[in-house]
């Protein structure tokens, strides 16, 4: 698909509206391919950084960190999308072990189990994968809500990109670890419910190491002019398949020899996701 005769900057206001607006009516909306084309990756983040722009200074919201997505070959097939992404974790996304949260708070929630990496120190343009294992003071368990604004999740790499790369929130487990002290591409994972394995994988599934998706972000964020800095939260990527979440219930992700953590839904939604 070949991007409509519009200007840049009109594509990109259009296609942050539009995100926006399904967001705050609580109503997925129709992709934004139709504004942006299906290629222009460039493109698809002016339009992630205006929306973020818009909620930074209206809502009075901070950056918490960075998610990486797409990472999973698992996750990659269930999209047809074969190339990881990125987007930005607000302060208001960012939640602790335990939490619950109410289903009408997300419009398509999916979960999937990951590690965050938190910075001690800054990582600029250029780090490489000891540059990453140096910076990291600790990883701890995870689970991303992935949320998309786009109805059915009916996405390309420029819709999701666009959406934040389909950011909903985190749940962080109390359990920090040095990564010195774990091997992380040999760890398995076990995302439950009800006492049942739903999804399982291994570190990894995440670009053969959590740290190289680590190293992979530094290095594009930081030429797009936003470089990740020390306390920064960082997704490394799914580990398995992620999950959809479609009534109340609680998830606990088990991690070997790192920990878990769990998020319990509550409430429901009137119609269908």
């Amino acid at each position: 698909m070949s991007k409509p005769d519009r200007s840049t900057s009109d594509a990109v206001k259009a296609a942050a509206e539009r995100l926006l607006r399904a967001e705050q009516d609580q109503k997925p909306t129709d992709p934004v391919r139709d504004l942006l084309g299906t290629t222009d990756v460039d493109l698809a983040y002016a339009v992630q950084a205006a929306v973020l722009e818009r909620k930074l200074t209206a809502l009075d919201r901070r950056v918490a960190g960075r998610k990486i997505g797409l990472t999973s070959a698992a996750v990659q097939k269930q999209f047809g999308v074969f190339r990881p992404d990125f987007g930005v974790l607000l302060d208001d996304m960012v939640f602790g072990d335990r939490v619950e949260l109410p289903l009408d708070t997300f419009l398509q929630p999916r979960v999937e189990g990951e590690v965050a990496f938190v910075l001690g120190t800054d990582l600029p343009a250029g780090s490489t994968l000891v540059d990453v294992l140096r910076a990291t003071e600790f990883v701890l368990p995870a689970i991303e809500i992935v949320d998309s604004r786009i109805a059915g999740w009916d996405i390309t790499i420029t819709d999701t990109v666009a959406d934040n790369a389909s950011s909903g929130a985190v749940v962080l487990g109390t359990t920090p670890k040095k990564l010195t002290d774990v091997d992380l591409p040999a760890l398995g994972m076990s995302l439950e419910h009800a006492g049942e394995p739903i999804s399982t994988g291994v570190g990894a599934a995440c670009l053969g190491a959590p740290a190289n998706a680590v190293a992979w972000l530094a290095d594009e964020v930081a030429r797009r002019g936003a470089p990740l800095r020390a306390g920064e939260v960082v997704l490394a990527g799914a580990w398995g398949p992620m999950i959809t979440v479609d009534k109340p219930g609680g998830y606990v992700a088990r991690f070997e020899d790192i920990g878990e953590v769990h998020v319990t839904f509550t409430g429901g939604k009137d119609g269908a996701r």
